[in-house]
């Protein structure tokens, strides 16, 4: 094992890496509080302001994935979609089977400079998560309980507050609705044959009302959708405390772009279309396993610097002053300095620990576990 590579399975560098993050992060969030000022004289100005704001937050776990994890993500498409990227609003279809799957798609916005702008129809109890939910609120991120009855009007007016947005963004849907997993796709297979649809292999039921209404209320303004299709060779199924450690995956992306107005204007037919599609994602995540590769051409577009620039700054600004109070502290001999210095090194070590612990799989949510609660 070389040097930096045991490096990267050290305790003490993952803590400082996390300290980076957070204290960054509740900086940003300091900074976004007080743009607030700007949304009456100039919203998109305020917009603008806090798209880059939110990039040198997420830039840095983008930063983990391609220069100290070396994960390699390479898409399949077709050359004139490939072009389109970053030029046009769109609302991406991403299946939900691994913790890292935000991470490859924040990847692919990096690298076509739509990064601070993405967005996503997130789940409310994220909003009082620190850093993540926090700075999603300043970008305006579409919050749901996931009960229509209660999200109906929120999730409209907030996706046509968006119509206006001044940045290219890419608005991600789970339509899934919550992570893969056994039991929930046990259910939703259930569900699947008591309504006569095809049951699905690798992916669970879409839930349409919420791509329904992102289509409804986001025709004129997005261009297309593109649905796409992640798997990892070697049948591996990463972590985000895997890529803490160093460890290199390779992801493979299939990418397939549909202009918005293939799709239907009808509620119902719209809903039908998008089982169709998650019919057509199963069929190539068989593919996949089968054949180790998916159809189209191979791109791999190149990782840019800014996401490594971004951690070095932060890390030059914050680690200094960590260092020479830290320095400072053991060299006092107090021991109520001292005892006090290592109860926010473990402080802060839990926070970061609980940060990640928001992605892992057998920590989600337990939606879509109810039918198989009330079985019980």
């Amino acid at each position: 094992m070389g040097f930096i590579a045991f490096l990267k399975t050290q305790f003490i560098v993952h803590l400082l890496i996390g300290f980076v993050f957070v204290v960054s992060g509740l900086i940003i969030n300091f900074i976004q509080l007080c743009t607030l000022v700007l949304w009456p004289i100039n919203k998109q100005f305020y917009r603008r302001v806090n798209c880059r704001l939110a990039y040198s937050l997420w830039s840095q776990l983008v930063m983990l994935l391609e220069w100290w994890s070396g994960t390699e993500c390479t898409l399949f498409s077709d050359e004139a979609t490939v072009n389109t990227f970053g030029k046009e609003h769109v609302i991406i279809i991403l299946n939900h089977n691994f913790e890292i799957d935000f991470l490859c798609g924040w990847t692919m916005t990096e690298r076509f400079g739509v990064l601070g702008s993405s967005k996503v129809l997130a789940k409310r109890e994220l909003l009082y998560v620190p850093l993540i939910g926090w700075t999603w609120y300043f970008l305006e991120i579409v919050f749901c309980k996931r009960k229509w009855e209660e999200d109906r009007d929120t999730v409209i007016e907030g996706l046509k507050r968006l119509s206006d947005y001044p940045e290219y963004m890419w608005f991600l849907l789970y339509c899934e609705g919550t992570r893969f997993t056994e039991t929930k796709h046990r259910i939703s297979m259930e569900v699947a044959e008591s309504k006569g649809l095809p049951k699905l292999k690798y992916h669970l039921l879409p839930r349409t009302k919420g791509f329904t209404t992102a289509v409804q209320c986001l025709r004129g303004t997005v261009s297309a959708v593109y649905d796409v299709t992640l798997n990892f060779r070697g049948n591996k199924n990463p972590s985000l405390l895997g890529i803490l450690y160093g460890k290199k995956y390779e992801a493979d992306m299939c990418v397939r772009r549909f202009p918005l107005e293939d799709i239907p204007q009808d509620e119902k037919e719209a809903a039908n279309w998008l089982h169709k599609l998650y019919q057509e994602k199963d069929a190539l995540r068989e593919m996949y396993n089968q054949e180790g590769i998916f159809p189209g051409q191979q791109f791999k577009p190149p990782r840019r610097p800014w996401t490594l620039l971004n951690f070095l700054f932060w890390a030059t600004v914050l680690l200094s002053p960590l260092f020479t109070f830290g320095f400072g502290v053991f060299a006092s001999g107090s021991p109520l300095l001292i005892l006090a210095f290592l109860g926010l090194v473990g402080a802060a070590s839990f926070g970061v620990r609980r940060l990640i612990g928001v992605t892992e799989i057998e920590k989600g949510s337990s939606y879509g576990n109810q039918e198989f609660k009330k079985k019980e």
